[in-house]
């Protein structure tokens, strides 16, 4: 007997559910838009669309104190790849496979993908934060009130940061699993460093690389967009802040898996592997 409890959605609520998600879509692209034009306005009229100490403190938060959490925990994912695909390749006597395999994936896939997933549980958690703390304490309307187009001033340096921080973040990824795994390929599979870094070079190609960055690139946009988008949004005093700030990781996140499975669909039809 099915649980009475249980009921399946009617119509009109998968309709509800589906005008609401193209809503938030819209409402992030809209103010992605909107920081844009705010930020090339005050281009155009020669003054500095914010200060570059905010800007260069944003990039030591989210590039430089992200390094050894990018770092460490792509260490562990090399070592554990090369690891367990290494017995698997060593059955068939293949295990020179190991560094282009490990190398390959991280640098078009995992690298930028796991970077991505970071960056928006850490950083895009404080940026939803912090400037939800100052939309609840009415901060925001204070700048507005002073003639300082928020948008600009508070979202544009994180936006700017995170955007140009993110394919740094990757390398350092790509390089830390690489290592790793020439660490386990030297101790278990008896493959010496210069071979190893001969068979990676045999290996990568310059659109394994050029994929990876422009991943990367767009996956620090929209986790930052994401996160300011939810603070400056916040409604409800501190529970508002808590719920946004919750809604932001969990909506980069699914954001940033989202647009690279699309990004591979597209690019594997233009140019298949």
């Amino acid at each position: 007997m099915a649980n009475a409890g249980a009921r399946r959605a009617g119509p009109f609520e998968v309709v509800e559910i589906e005008r609401s998600f193209l809503r938030e879509v819209g409402s992030v692209f809209w103010f992605i838009l909107n920081t844009f034009q705010e930020t090339f306005e005050r281009i155009q009229q020669g003054r500095v669309p914010f200060r570059a100490a905010s800007f260069f403190r944003q990039g030591v938060r989210a590039g430089v104190d992200s390094v050894p959490l990018v770092g460490l925990v792509s260490f562990f994912l090399g070592l554990t790849m090369a690891l367990l695909t290494g017995y698997q390749l060593q059955r068939f006597g293949t295990e020179r496979l190991i560094p282009g395999l490990v190398a390959i994936a991280f640098t078009r896939e995992l690298g930028p993908l796991l970077t991505g997933i970071m960056l928006a549980a850490r950083i895009g958690a404080a940026f939803t934060a912090e400037l939800g703390t100052m939309q609840v304490n009415e901060e925001v309307e204070a700048i507005e009130a002073m003639g300082i187009g928020p948008l600009r001033f508070l979202a544009a340096p994180r936006m700017l940061a995170l955007f140009l921080l993110t394919p740094c973040l990757s390398t350092v990824s790509n390089i830390a699993a690489v290592f790793a795994s020439s660490l386990v390929c030297k101790a278990y599979f008896s493959i010496a460093f210069p071979y190893f870094l001969d068979l990676v070079k045999d290996s990568l190609l310059i659109r394994d690389i050029i994929t990876g960055i422009l991943k990367s690139f767009m996956f620090g946009l929209l986790i930052a967009a994401i996160a300011c988008y939810r603070g400056l949004t916040v409604k409800g005093g501190a529970a508002g802040v808590g719920t946004n700030t919750t809604s932001s990781v969990v909506t980069a996140i699914t954001t940033v898996i989202g647009f690279d499975t699309v990004y591979n669909v597209v690019y594997t039809s233009f140019y298949p592997v």
